[in-house]
């Protein structure tokens, strides 16, 4: 592929671009287009709700594993045959997934799709840095940050309503017409190159191996943790030491080794370095909003799947409009503040959420959902920028499978740790509140009062069942409301690292638009 591209992008370029970033939305949105249909999926395949995320995590797991193979790949296959071939693959096992009938096969479909469809978001990045030329390389990120940000928030919309009206199978069929349409779109456009099978004798397989246990041990590590209780359990344990072990072993192999799987001195770069750090955070967010507020709004306002997903349409739709204009304004002002704004407005959306109460439901999101998606909008653009401004075009595909992959973790370590974190603060609020409402307050005898004259006006006429259903009832609501203050105290968490990541982009060296292919003019 050559590193030289015309002042101009053909049309014929700009197809392939575009297919580029249908196929990166794609594998983006089916990390969360099951979210707000794990209860259906779960009864549809005969699994219980602590095994039911697995759905999700199988998916994950392919994904990350394969984002940082994908430069590998294409220096192997060629870019056409991989992009082409995991359009095909993943299309396939998405349509696959609607077939499962047990846990296992699901796991099994869900984590070939993922690996299949994982190539292509590294790829979307590779194209925009390699296909177009520098003038019009915002352009591109700009249709690369709608796929990461609007994927994720739609992803949950889409999965509620077509599960709430026409079953969970439809969600696996979204995929079909979009890979169909990219994949002719791609062999009209994208040149054929030649493989270089020998380049499978000098793979670094150690690199490879060690990264592939590590990052699978990880992810099932966060995936379990916090319902096996952490480091109280053997297995977690087990996963942790697997994980620590095999990812050290990978970072000493690629710094060893003549031809690394990934070059991980790209870290050196101060813009490179400081830009991952941002997108792990950033993933952290991204991924972590996504799964808070469906969590809340099944778990304390009982919401189904389509109410859910209607909430979250809001998050996604204001990004259409803005995320186009953010190239423009990327030319007129520091790229580092554009992303600093962006950031700190995505972190202010979070901290209007610290005072949740059980009044809060569906509309009164509104207004931090839409300062959300105007945050996000300019976040993933300028982000892109400042973290490939100074990478050669012959590093794109490797810095971006490093800093995808990254952002993509950080997501799943996101997930995870706001699980345990709502788990720990609710048992915290709980016991704080429970310190209060004791037999010895008037106020607490006085709500028994009521609520066993409630319960025996309903028919229970004996006085001490009435007695102890009241009981049960204030226990309850106790506990309603010490969860509603965790997910608030999840929410300043996630504000928090906003903010530090917001800060990160003013250290970073000023950059213009288009900056990476500097070195290809």
């Amino acid at each position: 592929m050559s590193t030289a591209t015309p002042a101009k992008a053909t049309v014929g370029t700009w197809i392939a671009v575009l297919a580029g970033m249908i196929g990166a939305f794609m594998s983006i949105l089916n990390i969360q287009i099951t979210n707000a249909s794990l209860l259906d999926i779960e009864g549809g395949i005969g699994t219980g709700i602590d095994n039911g995320a697995w759905v999700s995590t199988a998916y994950l797991i392919g994904e990350i594993i394969v984002i940082p193979l994908t430069d590998y790949l294409v220096k192997v296959f060629s870019f056409r045959r991989v992009i082409i071939g995991g359009t095909f693959f993943f299309m396939m096992f998405s349509m696959a997934c609607a077939t499962a009938h047990d846990l296992g096969t699901m796991i099994l479909f869900r984590g070939i799709q993922g690996f299949s469809g994982g190539v292509l978001i590294p790829m979307a990045v590779t194209m925009v840095m390699t296909h177009l030329p520098k003038p019009q390389q915002p352009i591109g990120l700009a249709m690369f940050a709608l796929s990461v940000t609007f994927a994720p928030a739609i992803g949950p919309t889409i999965g509620g309503f077509l599960t709430f009206n026409y079953g969970w199978q439809t969600i696996f069929f979204v995929n079909t017409l979009p890979s169909l349409a990219m994949m002719a779109a791609l062999l009209a456009t994208l040149e054929g190159g030649p493989m270089n099978l020998a380049l499978l004798k000098e793979a670094d397989w150690a690199g490879i191996v060690t990264m592939s246990i590590g990052l699978a041990s990880f992810q099932t590590m966060l995936e379990e943790g916090n319902k096996d209780d952490w480091f109280g359990s053997q297995y977690i344990v087990n996963l942790a030491i697997s994980s620590v072990v095999f990812l050290s072993a990978f970072i000493w192999i690629e710094f060893k080794v003549k031809n690394p799987l990934l070059n991980l001195r790209l870290f050196k770069g101060r813009n490179f370095g400081i830009g991952v750090v941002a997108q792990v955070l950033v993933g952290f967010a991204l991924f972590g909003t996504v799964y808070l507020l469906p969590q809340y709004l099944g778990q304390v306002q009982r919401y189904n799947a389509e109410q859910i997903g209607n909430v979250l349409a809001w998050t996604g739709l204001p990004q259409l409009i803005l995320i186009p204009l953010v190239p423009k304004l990327m030319k007129t002002v520091d790229i580092r503040y554009v992303a600093f704004f962006g950031i700190a407005l995505f972190a202010a959306s979070c901290f209007m959420n610290i005072e949740l109460s059980y009044d809060n439901s569906g509309d009164q999101f509104l207004i931090p959902n839409i300062v959300r998606a105007v945050g996000q909008a300019f976040v993933i653009t300028p982000l892109t920028a400042i973290t490939l401004a100074e990478i050669a075009p012959k590093d794109a595909g490797n810095a971006s499978g490093i800093s995808n992959m990254l952002r993509n973790l950080g997501g799943a370590v996101g997930t995870a740790t706001l699980q345990t974190i709502i788990t720990k603060r609710e048992q915290f609020h709980s016991n704080i509140i429970g310190q209060s409402v004791t037999i010895y307050r008037e106020e607490v005898r006085e709500r028994i009062a009521s609520l066993m004259g409630y319960f025996q006006s309903h028919g229970m006429t004996d006085p001490a069942a009435a007695q102890q259903q009241a009981i049960i009832a204030i226990g309850q609501i106790v506990r309603r409301q010490a969860l509603v203050m965790g997910f608030a105290d999840a929410f300043a968490v996630v504000g928090v690292l906003l903010a530090i990541a917001a800060v990160c982009m003013l250290l970073a060296h000023k950059a213009k638009a288009g900056a990476a292919a500097a070195n290809a003019h």
